[in-house]
């Protein structure tokens, strides 16, 4: 790691951390409640498993990361600490700066990540107790299934097994464009750039899981603003 040679400068000795590539994505995931090394990886596509590893060591390195073996669980797992935790407020900023003057941009959307992001975000209060499968087909991309349920909903890449209980049927950028707030799922459906197969309860339910980022709220700037 490259040093900007001003230690006296707290944003400086600060940048050296944070701003490592990948490391803002690691501590994002880690923020969504990723726990174990497959979690953070999937929410990373691109990195290496060599270079999530040297990461993961240098966040422990700085005091930022703890790794604990936890009874029943045959992984160790990743916690922030104290000061780990602390980047949040960091995380917040960078988000709302990039919602507010970042446009999306849809030939670099991947369907597996935008999925991975909604699932993340859905409101774990709401999720049912019995499991519900969420096929998604994405226009020029092969078939997702999201399993919701309590604790926590999982991304499948191949079919997880089970009855399909609603079927979703979107382009990548409507995909994203609703999970980052541009609209709702009424509108994506009522506009015809979103369907929803399913009985109508389960349409309802899906609805009030939320899945949407939380930078929905913050308003793009306008161009030349």
């Amino acid at each position: 790691m490259k040093e900007y040679g001003q230690r006296y400068c707290p944003i400086a000795r600060a940048s050296e951390v944070f701003a490592e590539r990948w490391t803002p994505i690691i501590v994002r995931n880690l923020l969504l409640g990723c726990t174990t090394f497959g979690e953070i990886l999937d929410g990373a596509p691109g990195i290496s498993r060599s270079l999530l590893s040297q990461r993961l060591k240098e966040l422990e390195r700085y005091g930022l990361l703890e790794r604990r073996t936890e009874a029943g669980q045959p992984r160790r797992l990743y916690f922030l600490t104290a000061a780990g935790s602390e980047l949040a407020e960091v995380c917040d900023t960078l988000g709302r700066w990039g919602a507010r003057w970042l446009e999306v941009a849809p030939k670099e959307l991947d369907p597996g990540i935008v999925l991975w992001a909604i699932a993340k975000c859905m409101d774990r209060s709401r999720l049912p107790d019995t499991r519900i499968i969420l096929r998604f087909d994405v226009k020029d991309h092969p078939r997702f299934w999201l399993v919701v349920r309590q604790p926590e909903p999982e991304l499948c890449r191949t079919h997880p097994g089970g009855e399909e209980d609603l079927i979703i049927t979107a382009d990548a950028e409507t995909l994203a464009r609703w999970h980052m707030g541009e609209f709702t799922l009424g509108h994506a459906v009522g506009n015809g750039i979103m369907q929803i197969e399913g009985p109508p309860r389960l349409v309802r339910a899906f609805r009030s899981w939320g899945g949407q980022t939380p930078f929905k709220d913050v308003q793009p700037a306008r161009r030349g603003s």
